[in-house]
């Protein structure tokens, strides 16, 4: 297959133009469950790709409100790359979603895209998962504050975490779109201080004094306090380490979930994700 074959063509792409702004993004990225989105820009020449905006980034830089500067490079294809090449540039590059350019922005091709083709078999591979799972499984307390756990997923730099009761036992699963889910813009004033004038200056006849405080306008992402039980999945899919690269892919897209628990019996024994997965289709 080529990407072509497997990618969500320019017409089905929902996007955000420039100029824009941060509400934009967030507002598609809670709609669709995305971790980013394509930036594009309308020229006499057509639409020109310019880059992709992701959540992190909207958290990492809660100030700025331009698209244009929120921007992030990330690696293209085309339409005639075989599924196996993109699938290895979404792994080695860690990329889950890759436009697709040719001049013009023609589509994006991502793992859930990849995973499709596996899942139906138009991708072909004859693996059990138990070789591309991660006994690395990242962890939080099912009742630690969102808000932390949250930063645990950023630090960690994967997007879940197996939710673990007070036995220690799996409960659930939290991913980083359970977070955009319930994240939300909130706009206010921060207080800069007293403005004081320079003691030097020939107008400062009384030395320094205070001429008032100032308040600039800030807009941040609030995510709510709760703890993790409030808002991860609580009816966790699992597989075994013989399941099929094909059955865990069909699972994968079954249930809408990128990254599934592997156990023996009941045991968490390690982690697969989607993106593992497509090492399968180029080793």
């Amino acid at each position: 297959m080529n990407v072509a074959d497997a990618m969500t063509p320019r017409a089905d792409v929902v996007t955000v133009e420039l100029p824009g702004t941060r509400s934009d993004v967030l507002e598609y990225l809670q709609e669709q469950s995305f971790s980013s989105v394509p930036v594009v820009k309308s020229t006499d020449e057509g639409t020109e790709y310019r880059g992709l905006v992701s959540r992190d980034v909207l958290i990492e830089q809660p100030d700025e409100d331009q698209l244009v500067m929120l921007l992030e490079d990330v690696p293209t294809t085309t339409a005639e790359t075989s599924l196996e090449d993109v699938a290895r540039t979404m792994v080695e590059q860690g990329a889950r979603r890759v436009p697709v350019v040719d001049g013009e922005f023609e589509g994006i091709v991502t793992v859930t895209d990849v995973i499709h083709a596996i899942a139906t078999g138009d991708q072909e591979t004859d693996d059990v998962v138990e070789s591309y799972a991660s006994e690395d499984v990242n962890t939080t307390y099912e009742g630690t504050p969102l808000i932390v756990a949250e930063r645990e997923l950023f630090y960690a730099n994967v997007p879940y975490a197996v939710a673990l009761d007070d036995e220690g036992t799996m409960s659930g699963v939290l991913t980083e779109v359970d977070i955009i889910d319930v994240a939300r813009i909130v706009e206010g004033e921060e207080e800069t201080g007293n403005n004081f004038p320079d003691q030097d200056a020939d107008y400062s006849w009384e030395g320094i004094k205070g001429v008032g405080s100032r308040y600039l306008p800030t807009r941040d992402i609030e995510i709510p306090t709760g703890p993790v039980r409030d808002f991860m999945t609580s009816d966790i899919v699992t597989v075994t380490a013989k399941k099929s690269i094909q059955e865990t892919a069909q699972a994968m897209i079954s249930n809408d979930v990128e990254q599934i628990p592997m156990v023996t019996g009941e045991h968490l024994a390690g982690i697969v994700c989607d993106v593992d997965l497509l090492e399968a289709l180029y080793e």
